[in-house]
């Protein structure tokens, strides 16, 4: 029983994938929080943009 458990501690199938899973977890966090960063600019923007565009008046000849 010893020998497996040591044999099992010892394999080192599956690390990669590990590595992949961490290392897109932590891609996803940081694109998060990054959203959740800029959103309220992005909204304030975006709704500027709308007053400054409806205000505008078309030319119609």
């Amino acid at each position: 029983m010893k020998r497996q458990v040591a044999c099992f501690l010892t394999q080192e199938d599956g690390a990669i994938t590990v590595d992949w899973v961490v290392l897109t977890a932590a891609i996803i966090g940081l694109s998060l929080a990054v959203i959740v960063s800029i959103q309220a600019g992005a909204v304030d923007y975006s709704s500027s943009l709308g007053n400054v565009l409806s205000a505008q008046t078309l030319a119609t000849y």
